[in-house]
């Protein structure tokens, strides 16, 4: 039987924070999540647009800033946070032009990886269970990890390769995480988890004339938000789910269908290549994990 979000436990008592949650994934995983009784603070850039949306779900929703571009934004969302049960790594950009981040970093890179490695760093000490961070079938189309040139000073800028290695980034971040939080003995788990192929508002922020077509043809291959979703609701609420299990569909090339174990690189589960990623996260982010 595959699973569904009617399984997951009543969360009552449990606060989760979603980063991106005025769109697409984020919304459906806090609107199930406070359907569930949990406390979900709505971490977006733009917190005007959450409100709006926030006012729409039924449960006990907040929102607070968080940009993922500016590392000071982050330290600020940090120092105003409580503890909490389970963070949700969820916002992204893809395929964007050329761009900096505030404080230097490729735009894709920096959001969807530094931007979550420096706030889980920060929140690591009053985070409860456990981080999940989503991934893409996306970490597949890198033929390696530019481990020496992470942040595009040296090599042509190329967006979807950009966008592959900040999800590749992702998936071997959580895996070094939970690396070494079972080596240090905590009982804290990090997960990595992958929707599949759903038509967000991802696909319609390239700034090229593709933004007008991808949404309806992305909806032929794959599924919508709400099952998209299903992968980080089972990874952020089943008590028995595997972190060493890389979670999401796995229909169709992986753009639809249950959660079940899915496949991932060998690139993936370098664990050299996921230390020296970890050590320049660190070096870039000017933050240091303690376990």
């Amino acid at each position: 039987m595959a699973w569904k979000p009617t399984e997951i436990p009543d969360q009552s008592g449990r606060i989760f924070i979603v980063t991106g949650a005025n769109g697409g994934l984020g919304v459906e995983t806090t609107t199930m999540l406070a359907a569930k009784g949990a406390t979900v603070i709505m971490a977006c850039r733009n917190a005007e647009k959450a409100e709006t949306i926030a006012a729409g779900i039924y449960g006990d929703v907040r929102v607070a800033s968080l940009d993922l571009a500016d590392l000071a934004s982050v330290r600020t969302f940090a120092d105003a946070t409580g503890e909490f049960d389970v963070l949700i790594n969820n916002a992204g950009l893809m395929n964007i032009p050329f761009s900096r981040t505030k404080d230097g970093f490729e735009t894709q890179f920096g959001v969807n990886h530094l931007g979550h490695f420096a706030l889980t760093g920060l929140l690591l000490d009053r985070m409860r269970d456990r981080v999940i961070s989503i991934s893409s079938i996306a970490h597949k189309q890198t033929p390696k990890l530019w481990i020496d040139d992470l942040n595009y000073e040296n090599r042509r800028y190329q967006r979807n390769m950009a966008y592959a290695q900040s999800k590749l980034a992702n998936l071997m971040f959580a895996r070094e995480l939970q690396h070494r939080l079972a080596e240090s003995g905590s009982g804290k788990r990090s997960y990595g988890v992958h929707p599949g192929v759903s038509a967000t508002d991802l696909f319609a922020r390239t700034e090229t004339p593709i933004d007008r077509i991808s949404k309806p043809f992305i909806r032929l291959i794959g599924h919508a938000p709400a099952k998209a979703a299903h992968s980080m609701l089972f990874a952020a609420t089943m008590p028995d789910a595997d972190p060493d299990t890389y979670w999401g569909p796995t229909r169709l090339f992986q753009s639809r269908g249950p959660v079940k174990a899915a496949p991932s690189t060998k690139l993936s589960k370098n664990r050299e290549l996921q230390r020296r990623l970890w050590e320049e996260s660190e070096r870039m982010t000017g933050i240091s994990y303690k376990f």
